[in-house]
């Protein structure tokens, strides 16, 4: 029977996370699908997600492109590729563990159960949850949060959170194309367009856990756009009407 439920995760050099992560998620009682897209790898991980395939034929997908092109880049396509095959709970996660795949199951309740339209796992919804990080780096991803709740008002407390579960109509009042950003600023543009259309986002908290195997993907690059992509998006937003969304 096919899910409606899918999770994607993007990749880049993740081999040796990549297969466990996969049949972790795949071993959840709630069944759900898992979409990897790959920018390419150099590593091999892409060959190893077709190598389960041939297990998991009809639960696991992949798509594999050329190039790194982007976080935000991957999941627009991932959330394209969700909307034409009819899923209704679509669920953005990490490869390499940081997000624990037993939380998608409180995602979905909070989902599924309780109305929510947007779910994020939260590090920072009660209290400082992560495992791991060194204290400047806690301190600015936990500020980040902070500045993007100033400059937007914005009422989430983990704004750059990548742990994420939307309702399909979440992703159908979007307008994806207008999506600017494809680092972790696009994990910002995604909540603030989806509150601003008025949908009933709710933080529910994880414990995040830095990566113990492969290496991060953070960049300068990434953390600059973040920040400046907030003034943008908030000054944008000034000149632009959202019609909120009328759910029933």
């Amino acid at each position: 029977m096919k899910s409606n439920k899918l999770v994607i995760i993007p990749t880049y050099n993740e081999k040796e996370n990549i297969q466990d992560i996969i049949s972790e998620v795949l071993a959840l009682p709630e069944h759900f699908d898992v979409l990897v897209i790959d920018d390419g790898s150099p590593d091999g991980t892409a060959a190893l997600v077709r190598e389960m395939k041939t297990i998991y034929s009809s639960n696991l997908f992949l798509k594999e492109r050329q190039g790194k092109l982007g976080l935000g880049t991957a999941y627009l396509e991932g959330f394209t590729y969700a909307l034409q095959n009819g899923y209704e709970y679509i669920f953005e996660m990490d490869a390499d563990f940081s997000h624990n795949p037993r939380d998608l199951s409180k995602l979905y309740e909070a989902a599924f159960r309780d109305g929510h339209d947007m779910v994020i796992g939260s590090r920072y919804v009660s209290g400082v949850n992560v495992v791991n990080w060194p204290m400047g780096r806690v301190l600015m991803s936990f500020f980040a949060s902070k500045y993007v709740q100033f400059i937007t008002g914005i009422p989430i407390r983990d704004t750059t959170a990548g742990f994420v579960c939307y309702r399909s109509r979440v992703l159908e009042a979007i307008n994806l194309e207008k999506i600017r950003f494809i680092g972790y600023a696009f994990q910002i543009e995604m909540k603030f367009t989806a509150w601003k259309l008025g949908f009933d986002i709710f933080e529910v908290p994880i414990i995040f856990t830095d990566r113990t195997r492969g290496t991060s993907k953070m960049s300068k690059h990434i953390f600059r756009e973040a920040v400046f992509g907030v003034i943008y998006m908030k000054l944008k937003s000034m000149f632009k009407k959202y019609r909120p969304v009328n759910q029933t």
